[in-house]
């Protein structure tokens, strides 16, 4: 198979590490009176300390297939055995498990693991990988008791489990096949060795990803390295007079205390630089998490004891907790600008009159929240000084080279001398495109001239981190007798929170999108974003479409009993196709599906008395005029072929589409082809990976990429003969910026289309959705299905159980609580896969999947309640539920 690479100027290092993972055999010839004894993988071990059970197995014998995703047994990442039972080492300290067996993925006869790694990896059970070594311990309590379990037992064995990415449903399917496996005493087929497209294809980073031994940033560990941590603001609004920090400075075990006054130019921002590295003495916080100083510690657990000694004075202040309020004529201003990040206009043809003249109109009030992205892999980096005055950087983003501009930016030091190099990403959803931790830990290293790790708790991250954008929204639509649509207007109000970071982009997408995928030409859409001393709101899969969709889905459904036609029929009359104009002015592109989307769950929808439906569309690419490149480079090396680009992948499997697309053009097996992974000193820039563009733009520069080595192939040459050899290539997508003067303006490069209908029981609990997805050519089948289904339980989550209510700047929701879809609770979900007859030249045709999967599952399931008890909810999530009784 395909491998992904290692690490570069560390890896030596980094590699012993992993290492000592397998053999601690010199840990064990530690005295033997220690006071707590136990063995892990069927090997002695003491220890004097009695100290979490996580902290023992990661930090001291080094076991770093068992992960801290959460800290308070809530997501199982850090599940294990101990007396063959499940146990959450984060949890358990040495002290409960005295005398005891401890056991993880690492210690799991080869044998057995065998069957693991190819049964998850044919199953497609695989996305990010963060939890996939606690599923397989959850699994293997399961079949070691029971190797015939039926789908549900498997369930209520994953209920300690989250998994965020894949909706469940490869993971059980995963679990059954290896029940199989056993029960039989079945052989592992061998792997095919072509990868080409469209087909059923492993992962090329199963193995270390089921096994544990891929390198997340947390696994890290380098010589010298020492730990760093903010300190945050007091209030959402506070002025700082004073930060007294001489107490903190004289603690035995703190190294340095630095403020703004270190820091060489104290913001930065991912599009808008307004976002401060530190808060200074002078002025004002701007929400919770704004860091007010950073303490920098050899030893991790006295960090938090460094950080209380440090005083600071300051006055509270009132709050800007809305955008109304933010709007206010008298309401202080968060930023020097004023409170109104950005205003986006989308207006075409006379929508008021033609409202006004048409035969059935709707106007509805929708409010959606604030809810977090909770990736599995809390946010962590490690940085380290260069020779020349820079930094290298190991990170978990959704690009390295956004990263490296604007660490370089804050450094105040060439964009040469920062270096940075992604391991595997534990999810991202939109979150991993701030600053998070990487902008503290590289200022650190570069002051303190040493290497520094700087991770957030979950705690730290749920209250942190950007999250999706809450929305208010007033939504106008209209139709004909007939049920066609004429015209419609919108307001939207967004609270971007504290700091721009994508308000604006997210903004653009939910009025380019709020009309919906239908041919009507009248619409007024007005956007507003504005700045709070709420945390901060950013990218999150759909990227601002799942809010207006709901709301424009909701209102078709209203009109289509006004008409007396079903909402099927409504949604099919009006339904984009090749030629049509979208509202937003673009030509519909050849390869659009939408209707055929609609005919694959028309049935399904007819059939079921309590089903709800919807459709949507989503852009694949930033487009609206800006830049949008994706880069592949190919080194031949060793005859193989090293596939180099910066494409983060955070789970949706870019690195196996970037191999089975050179291996379709090329022919040359997977066994010699090498994905790099993002590394700015190797990998060109592909662009951050966000809007669905990936699949599109890097995986055509890697067509072209690979046609070029093609080319020398089909002169007779081998790989031997092209040794050495750099093949480098391009793609960049040309699109029109909002408000341009053409008639028909191209926003995007192209679009993906959906259908999803949401089939609910009596009891009102969702039993089933279906989702037919427009996605063009399919490059692997699993991934693709395994994007929708995934998408489809977190669109769930957002309609159903998920919520992040933030009152007077204050979050007030901790990880256990999020509302997070848990296996026994999600449904089965039906991935359908449509292409057109006529696909778009560039990657083969590809569409993105990973974002529009979200977007429709909300107004399907709300239409589904609406045809359950006749109620219109208007409000996520919805209320008087299953999930949320009244």
């Amino acid at each position: 198979m395909c491998t992904t690479n290692t690490f570069s100027p560390e890896r030596d290092f980094v590699e012993k590490q992993k290492d000592s993972v397998k053999d601690y055999s010199e840990h064990q010839n530690c005295m033997l009176a220690g006071r707590y004894q136990f063995t892990v993988n069927g090997k002695p071990c003491v220890c004097n300390e009695n100290m979490r059970l996580l902290d023992y197995l990661r930090d001291v014998l080094r076991l770093t297939s068992v992960k801290e995703g959460c800290g308070t047994g809530a997501c199982g990442t850090c599940t294990v055995l101990v007396d063959g039972k499940k146990a959450k080492a984060c949890v358990f300290r040495l002290d409960k498990i005295q005398g005891r067996h401890v056991t993880t993925v690492e210690g799991i006869p080869e044998e057995e693991m065998k069957v693991y790694t190819y049964c998850f990896g044919e199953a497609g059970a695989v996305q990010c990988g963060f939890c996939i070594p606690g599923m397989v311990i959850s699994s293997k309590a399961l079949l070691d008791m029971n190797k015939n379990p039926t789908r549900e037992q498997v369930k209520q064995a994953l209920i300690g489990n989250i998994c965020r990415c894949t909706g469940y449903v490869r993971i059980e399917n995963a679990i059954l096949m290896a029940a199989e496996y056993f029960r039989e005493g079945k052989q592992i087929p061998s792997q095919p060795e072509k990868a080409e497209i469209t087909r059923a294809f492993r992962r090329v980073d199963v193995e270390e990803k089921v096994r544990g031994t891929g390198i997340y940033v947390d696994d890290i560990v380098l010589p010298g390295m020492v730990y760093a941590k903010a300190l945050r603001a007091p209030s959402p609004r506070a002025f700082i007079r004073k930060i007294h920090a001489d107490r903190a400075k004289s603690h035995p075990d703190c190294l340095a205390v630095y403020t703004a006054a270190d820091v060489p130019v104290n913001y930065c921002g991912h599009i808008v630089p307004d976002w401060d590295v530190m808060i200074a003495e002078g002025c004002e916080t701007r929400y919770i998490g704004d860091a007010i100083a950073l303490v920098v510690s050899e030893k991790r657990e006295k960090l938090d004891e460094i950080l209380n000694l440090i005083q600071v004075d300051y006055e509270e202040r009132k709050p800007v907790c809305s955008p109304v309020e933010g709007l206010a004529e008298d309401a202080p201003k968060i930023h020097k600008d004023g409170n109104l990040l950005k205003h986006v206009v989308l207006h075409r043809g006379d929508p008021d009159a033609v409202i006004a003249n048409s035969r059935y109109k709707v106007t509805c009030h929708y409010s959606v929240p604030f809810t977090d992205h909770a990736f599995m892999e809390p946010e962590c980096a490690v940085a380290l000084p260069t020779k020349d005055g820079g930094v290298k950087m190991y990170t978990a983003s959704q690009s390295v080279y956004d990263e490296k501009r604007e660490i370089s930016r804050m450094l105040n030091i060439p964009a040469e001398k920062v270096r940075v190099e992604s391991c595997l990403v534990g999810g991202g959803f939109g979150g991993k495109e701030d600053m998070s931790v990487q902008h503290h830990a590289a200022l650190c290293a570069w002051l303190l001239k040493r290497p520094v790790k700087v991770r957030f708790s979950r705690a730290e991250s749920v209250k942190y981190h950007v999250k999706r954008h809450a929305m208010e929204m007033d939504f106008t639509t209209a139709c004909d007798e007939n049920g066609m649509l004429t015209a419609m207007k919108a307001v939207l109000y967004s609270d971007t929170g504290a700091y721009a970071s994508l308000g604006g982009p997210v903004l653009q997408r939910a009025c380019t999108h709020a009309a919906g995928p239908y041919k009507y030409q009248d619409v007024a859409i007005d956007g507003y974003a504005v700045y709070t001393n709420n945390v901060p709101a950013g990218a999150f899969r759909g990227f601002g479409v799942t809010q207006s969709c709901f709301a424009t889905e909701n209102n078709i459904n209203l009109l289509a009993d006004m008409v007396g036609i079903s909402p099927w029929e409504m949604r099919y009359k009006n339904a984009v196709e090749p030629g049509d104009v979208l509202p937003n002015g673009q030509i519909v592109t050849p390869d659009c599906a939408l209707k055929q989307t609609l005919e694959a769950v028309r049935e399904v929808y007819e059939s079921e008395p309590y089903a709800g439906i919807a459709c949507a569309m989503k852009n694949s690419g930033i487009g609206v005029g800006n830049p949008d490149i994706g880069r592949c480079n190919i080194l031949i090396e060793n005859g193989k072929l090293h596939i180099q680009t910066s494409a983060a992948c955070i789970g949706q499997g870019m690195a196996t589409v970037c191999t089975q697309i050179a291996g379709e053009v090329t022919g040359i097996p997977a066994d010699r082809m090498i994905h790099e992974r993002p590394n700015t000193e190797i990998t060109p820039n592909s662009g951050t990976t966000t809007a669905s563009r990936q699949t599109l733009f890097t995986g055509e520069a890697t067509r072209r990429c690979a046609r070029k080595v093609k080319e020398d192939l089909d002169k007779g040459l081998t790989l031997e003969n092209l040794e050495g050899r750099l093949y480098t290539a391009e793609y960049s997508g040309k699109t029109d910026p909002m408000g341009c003067d053409k008639q028909y303006p191209v926003s995007h490069i192209a679009y993906g289309y959906a259908t999803q209908v949401a089939v609910l029981d009596k009891k009102g609990q969702v039993k089933k959705i279906v989702a037919a997805h427009d996605v063009g050519t399919v490059i692997n089948i699993q991934s693709a299905k395994g994007q929708i289904e995934g998408g489809a339980v977190m669109g769930m989550g957002y309609a159903l159980t998920e919520d992040f209510p933030v009152r007077g700047g204050y979050p007030k929701l901790d990880y256990a609580h999020l509302g997070l879809i848990r296996a026994p609770k999600a449904p089965e979900v039906e991935a359908i896969l449509i292409t057109s007859p006529q696909v778009l030249e560039e990657a083969f045709g590809a569409k993105g999947v990973g974002e529009i999967s979200s977007v429709p599952t909300a107004p399907a399931i709300a239409h589904a309640y609406y045809r359950l008890d006749g109620k219109n909810r208007t409000k996520l999530p919805l209320e008087g539920t299953f999930y949320r009784p009244e």
